[in-house]
C-alpha cells in the first residue's frame, strides 16, 4: 500500500472510533481546518465537524476570521451526530451560559440603558447592550419630530448610544429599543403649546391635492384644507394660492392629538364676508365690478371683498346673446344691478341689462330671475366654478 493509502485508512479507522464514542454534549478539542463565509470546519482527530458561524458566539459574528483562524485549536461542543452520514455539528457559545436565560431581570422594559452600534440597515440601528446581546432601534423609534429617511443619517458603526427598552422577545432572542422614548413626546402637551384659536406663523413645506402642509415647529405640521384657504375662492389645488418655501399665517383649528394631526385654517385669520352680505348688497344696488371667469351660463363678476356676482347669459342684454364672450372680456369692467342675494347659498344674482332700469323694472325682472330652474339656468357659484368649463382666455383670439 502507498503511503497516502495508509494514511487514509487510519483517518477512516479514527472517523469510525470517534463516531462511534462521541455522544451530543460531549466536550472536545479540534483544530480550525477550513473556514468558509458560513462556518468553520475543525478537524476532530480525522473527522471534520462544521462549526456554523451561528454557533460561534451570543453575539454578532459577520465572518468566522472574526473569531478563528486557520490551525488554531479550539475547545467544541457536541450539538448533532449524523452517523450514517458521517457529519458532525460543533458549538462554540454553547460553551459560554447563555445571555438571554434571564434577559428579563438583565434588561427590563422601560430600563434605560447604554450600547454600542454594531450594524446600520435601512429599518434600523443594532445595539450591542452586552456580549451576545444586541437590541434593535427601529427607525421610527430614534425621533418624535425629525424626519429621519435613514439610521445612518444620524449614527454610525461604534457610536456609543443610550436608549430604553421597550420589548423583549426572549424566544427569538430580540430586544427592542427606542431612543425617542429619552424625551418627552412633544405631542403629549401639543394643545397647551398651540390652543384651538391661536394664530400660527411657519413655511409652506408641502402641497398636494387636498391641503399645504404648513411647519410650526421642527418635525410638527399643520394642515390647511383646500376648503380652508378663501373664505369666496373656489380653490381646486393649494398651488392656485400658495407655493413651497411661502410665509404664511393661520389660526388653529382642530387638534388630534391621537393620529398627530393638526387642522390650521388660513380664511379664518378674516371674517366670513358672506356673514354680512345682507348689509353690504340689496336687491336693487348699483355695483361695478370685473368680469372674472366667462362660462357657458354666464359671467362671474368680482365685487368688493373678492365676492363674486354672476351675471345670468339672460341678463347681458335685452337682445338675444349666444355666447357670453361676444358681450363680456374677462377683465372687463362693468356695472350692474344686484337682482338677487342669497346668504346661505352664498350667490348674488346680477344683471347688466337692469342697469338702467326703474323700480317697477327692475321689480319684474327680479321675478323673472327668481324663476330660473336651479339645476340649469341659476348654478350656484360654488357648482359653478367646479363643473363650468371656461370658454374664454385672456390672450384667446
Amino acid at each position: 500500500l502507498s503511503r497516502r493509502e495508509v494514511i487514509e485508512a487510519e483517518r477512516a479507522e479514527q472517523r469510525q472510533r470517534f463516531l462511534e464514542t462521541v455522544k451530543i454534549g460531549d466536550r472536545v478539542e479540534g483544530a480550525v481546518k477550513n473556514i468558509t463565509d458560513f462556518g468553520v470546519f475543525v478537524d476532530l482527530s480525522g473527522m471534520d465537524g462544521l462549526l456554523h458561524i451561528t454557533d460561534m458566539s451570543w453575539g454578532r459574528v459577520n465572518h468566522p476570521t472574526e473569531v478563528v483562524a486557520i490551525g488554531q485549536k479550539v475547545n467544541v461542543v457536541i450539538l448533532d451526530v449524523n452517523r450514517e452520514k458521517e457529519r458532525v455539528s460543533l458549538g462554540m457559545k454553547q460553551l459560554l451560559s447563555n445571555p438571554w436565560e434571564s434577559i428579563e431581570n438583565r434588561f427590563p422594559i422601560g430600563q434605560r440603558v447604554k450600547g454600542k452600534v454594531t450594524k446600520l440597515v435601512a429599518y434600523g440601528a443594532f445595539v450591542e447592550l452586552a456580549e451576545g446581546v444586541e437590541g434593535l432601534v427601529h427607525v421610527s423609534e430614534l425621533s418624535w419630530v425629525k424626519r429621519i429617511a435613514r439610521p445612518s443619517d444620524v449614527l454610525t458603526i461604534g457610536q456609543e448610544l443610550e436608549a430604553v427598552v421597550l420589548g423583549i422577545n426572549k424566544e427569538e432572542q430580540k430586544i427592542s429599543l427606542g431612543v425617542r422614548q429619552l424625551d418627552g413626546n412633544p405631542w403629549d402637551e401639543i394643545d397647551a403649546r398651540y390652543p384651538i384659536g391661536m394664530k400660527i406663523k411657519g413655511k409652506v413645506r408641502n402641497l398636494t391635492a387636498y391641503g399645504a402642509f404648513v411647519e410650526m415647529e421642527e418635525g410638527i405640521d399643520g394642515m390647511v384644507h383646500v376648503s380652508d384657504l378663501s373664505w369666496t375662492r373656489k380653490v381646486n389645488h393649494p398651488s392656485e394660492m400658495l407655493k413651497k418655501g411661502d410665509e404664511v399665517e393661520a389660526v388653529v383649528l382642530e387638534i388630534d392629538k391621537a393620529n398627530q394631526r393638526i387642522s390650521l385654517g388660513m380664511k379664518q385669520l378674516e371674517n366670513d364676508p358672506w356673514s354680512d352680505i345682507d348689509e353690504k348688497f340689496h336687491v336693487g344696488d348699483l355695483v361695478k365690478g370685473t368680469v372674472a371667469k366667462i362660462a357657458s351660463f354666464g359671467a362671474f363678476v368680482q365685487l368688493q371683498d373678492d365676492i363674486d356676482g354672476l351675471v345670468h347669459i339672460s341678463q347681458l342684454s335685452e337682445d338675444h346673446v349666444n355666447r357670453v364672450k361676444d358681450v363680456l372680456k374677462v377683465g372687463q369692467e362693468v356695472e350692474a344691478r344686484v337682482i338677487k342675494v342669497d346668504k346661505v347659498e352664498r350667490r348674488i344674482g346680477l344683471s347688466v341689462k337692469a342697469a338702467n332700469y326703474s323700480e317697477e323694472d327692475l321689480r319684474k325682472e327680479t321675478a323673472a330671475f327668481e324663476a330660473l330652474r336651479p339645476s340649469t339656468d341659476m348654478v350656484g357659484l360654488e357648482e359653478a366654478f367646479k363643473f363650468a368649463a371656461e370658454e374664454w382666455r385672456p390672450g384667446q383670439k
